[in-house]
């Protein structure tokens, strides 16, 4: 008897039309287009302007561009799941706003958090619904509007993030594409490496945490680099062995886009060339759970049937994982 496996089936994505560049980040914060550049790979990035958007504006645009992709009508989705850091509401979940606005009446849905590595968890996430036959189609996206956390005066962090959502219809298959294999690590980050100091159950919003601008992210930024590139870097290297493929076998390296060394050490660790690995950071920034879906229809024209690829991710939590994915549209 053939085993399920779960197959993207169609892919969709939403970019605000705003541009930020490294030369509007000069007149705004203490940098230059060189140093941000040669640091982190980024010369421009999208943010969601206008009244009332949030992160379930691009997450419901996103979903209706894989669905149409994917020839799938909203109500034969049977779950919606949602990544994101950046959600609407601490509650309602995002998703159950996505859920509405689509017309996906069959559908459950719920965000999940993971930061960097949200979209790969809910990936696997979504693909075990399927091979246990719970779920016929799920609709997984990555969303988040980072400018909501950011503070343009912090040259450490405005500089890194944009704003985008993308998604991807999984669909069970009984042929050997789809998700072949996961490998997810977590440890958990009780120094606060990367994390938002308010805004949670332990220190709620007062007028004191707004003051003292504890609503936007924070990072120890050396000590992140560090820890990413060892777990990016390692994990694909770590499922590339467990499945047996040489680099040869590998058709493309689909990374998490956080810095352009990160994805650079991470190919060089699994003897992939750089011409096999999907880069956007330049255009989009990290857009944290939206990058690897990103790529994913970025180069959708170039992807045959049976390629193998690579999905890999580093995030906050701390949490890093990597997907072996076999290309089935």
């Amino acid at each position: 008897m053939s085993s399920v496996h779960a197959k993207i089936s169609g892919v969709g994505k939403y970019l605000p039309e705003y541009v930020l560049t490294n030369k509007e980040l000069e007149t705004m914060v203490d940098t230059n287009d060189e140093w941000i550049k040669s640091r982190t790979g980024i010369s421009e990035r999208r943010i969601l302007k206008g009244d009332n958007l949030g992160t379930s504006y691009m997450a419901e645009r996103a979903a209706n561009a894989a669905l149409e992709d994917a020839g799938v009508d909203a109500d034969e989705i049977d779950v919606i799941i949602v990544a994101t850091v950046t959600p609407d509401y601490l509650f309602p979940a995002t998703a159950c706003l996505v859920q509405k606005r689509i017309g996906a009446s069959n559908a459950y849905a719920f965000d999940l958090s993971a930061a960097c590595s949200g979209f790969l968890f809910a990936l696997s996430t979504g693909g075990n619904f399927i091979e246990s036959g719970r779920a016929k189609k799920v609709l997984v996206i990555g969303a988040d509007k980072m400018s909501s956390i950011i503070d343009y005066t912090d040259r450490t962090t405005c500089i890194l993030f944009g704003d985008a959502g993308a998604a991807v219809v999984l669909e069970e298959t009984q042929e050997e594409t789809g998700i072949i294999d996961y490998i997810h690590h977590t440890e958990g980050d009780e120094d606060c490496m990367l994390y938002q100091p308010a805004g949670g159950s332990v220190r709620p919003a007062t007028k004191e945490t707004v003051e003292k601008d504890l609503h936007y992210i924070r990072q120890d930024g050396r000590a992140v680099f560090r820890k990413a590139t060892e777990g990016m870097s390692d994990v694909s290297l770590e499922i590339m062995k467990k499945n047996d493929l040489a680099p040869q076998d590998v058709a493309w390296l689909v990374p998490h886009q956080a810095n352009l060394r990160i994805i650079d050490a991470t190919a060089r660790r699994m003897g992939i060339d750089r011409n096999k690995v999907m880069i956007n950071i330049d255009k989009y920034g990290n857009t944290t759970s939206a990058t690897i879906p990103l790529c994913l229809v970025d180069w959708k024209d170039q992807l045959n049937e049976g390629d193998n690829l690579v999905l890999s991710a580093f995030g906050g939590g701390l949490t890093w994982g990597s997907i072996y994915l076999k290309w089935a549209m």
